[in-house]
This record gives C-alpha cells, sequence and structure tokens, in this order.
C-alpha cells in the first residue's frame, strides 16, 4: 500500500502534467510508465555494471551499448541517471530524439518487446515539464516490488474509483500461493484473460526461473518462454 509521502509524490507528478498541458488521465500514465521503465533499464544495466566489477568480467547482459547511436548520440546519455542531470532543453532532445527511438528498436525487429514498443510515444510538449517530471519521479523509491503495483493501482483511481474501471490487484502473497499451487511448467502456455498489472504472470515468470532454471540455457526453452509461454488480456490493453 502507498504511503502518504508516495501518494503525495504521485499527486505532484500528476499536477504537474496538468498544468503543463497533458490533462487526458491516460496519457499522464502512458508517459509517467515509459519514464519509470526508462529509469528500470538504467538500475538494471548499473547491476549488470557492478556485477561486471565484481567479477571484474565483461558486461554479460548490456542494455545500452557501447559506442553511439544512429544520430550520433553517445549510448550513455540514453541512461536515466545521465540525461537527468542534462539541462532542460538537452533532456528535451536527448529523450525524444534518441531515447523513445532506442525504446521502440530494444530488443531486436523481431522480439515480443519490439512488438509492443513499436508505437512508443513521446508526448511531453515541453522540456520544462519534462525536466520537472523526471526531477519528481526520480524521488520516488522503486525498489520494492509492490510499489509499482500499488502506484498503477493509485493512478487509475484518478481516473475512476476502481470498482467502476473492475480494477482490483491480488495480495502479493495469493499470487505466490495460487503459482506455487498451481506449478507451471517449462512447456506450458500461461493465459491470464484478466491480467490487470499482470501480478500473476510476473509471478509465474519468477516461479518457472527459480523451479526450472535450465529454461534459459536451453535454446528452445528460452524462446518458448521468452516468446509463447505468456498471454494476457484485458479491456483496457
Amino acid at each position: 500500500m502507498l504511503t502518504g509521502e508516495l501518494r503525495n509524490q504521485v499527486d505532484r507528478i500528476w499536477d504537474a502534467f496538468w498544468s503543463g498541458g497533458i490533462s487526458n488521465p491516460l496519457e499522464v500514465i502512458e508517459q509517467i510508465t515509459y519514464l519509470l521503465f526508462l529509469r528500470r533499464l538504467d538500475d538494471l544495466h548499473t547491476l549488470e555494471e557492478n556485477k561486471s566489477a565484481k567479477l571484474k568480467k565483461p558486461i554479460e547482459h548490456r542494455i545500452f551499448p557501447t559506442g553511439k547511436d544512429p544520430k550520433k548520440r553517445p549510448y550513455e546519455d540514453l541512461r536515466w541517471s545521465r540525461f537527468k542531470h542534462f539541462a532542460p532543453a538537452d533532456m528535451f532532445k536527448v529523450v525524444d530524439q534518441h531515447v523513445f527511438p532506442f525504446l521502440r528498436a530494444l530488443g531486436g525487429d523481431d522480439s515480443t518487446y519490439a512488438h509492443h514498443m513499436k508505437d512508443a510515444r513521446f508526448t511531453i510538449p515541453t522540456p520544462a515539464l519534462l525536466a520537472k517530471v523526471v526531477d519528481l519521479l526520480d524521488e520516488v523509491p522503486m525498489e520494492d516490488r509492490d510499489t509499482k503495483g500499488d502506484l498503477y493501482e493509485y493512478m487509475l483511481g484518478k481516473i475512476a474509483t476502481a470498482g467502476q474501471n473492475g480494477q482490483f490487484r491480488t495480495p502479493r502473497h495469493i499470487i505466490r500461493l495460487m503459482v506455487e499451487m498451481t506449478a507451471p511448467g517449462p512447456k506450458d502456455v500461461i493465459c491470464d484473460p484478466a491480467c490487470g498489472t499482470a501480478g500473476f504472470l510476473v509471478a509465474a515468470g519468477e516461479y518457472l526461473r527459480e523451479q526450472h532454471p535450465e529454461i534459459l540455457r536451453d535454446a528452445k526453452q528460452k524462446a518458448h518462454f521468452h516468446k509463447e509461454a505468456f498471454h494476457g488480456f484485458d479491456f483496457d490493453n
């Protein structure tokens, strides 16, 4: 559950969008989601860097490549931890002209990720608004996995009440119990017809990684895991 301070932080972010010219709440949620995802990518890359330094080995899973992107901007500049310190005008240029094209191409043209991100849009209208939102989002603690779902649920509550929209989050411990009782296997196809924030699908993926680690070592099973194993549907997806 979100604390009062976190709710206040979300409210400030929401108000910044409205005062900055974005009044469609779905668009607000969309842009916040993209920005939080960028922050998460940077966090994952930092973990890989720390692992590499500790083991004194090359980075195994590099999210941001070395060198420069097709428009000659260093890929390092596309990282949240880097561009959040840029002046608003430069930050806006980087996110608009470099980061979002990078997002749409991440994972390769034939990846499931690329399929879902091909229409990713950057619609924040001004450098000042982007800089303000980035500053506010940077203060939101996202280490706790449940915080992400709580954050999404709270933002949905700003559109309408959860009951009217049919949005209800299953508690994490109940999700884990149901996944363990179902005990999905490496060859299974898992579908959640009312996936919401995809808590069940995420938990099923974690279960498979923990109970069947070989799925990421075998090429055929790995392809199934990444492209065919998980399907989620919802009325607002």
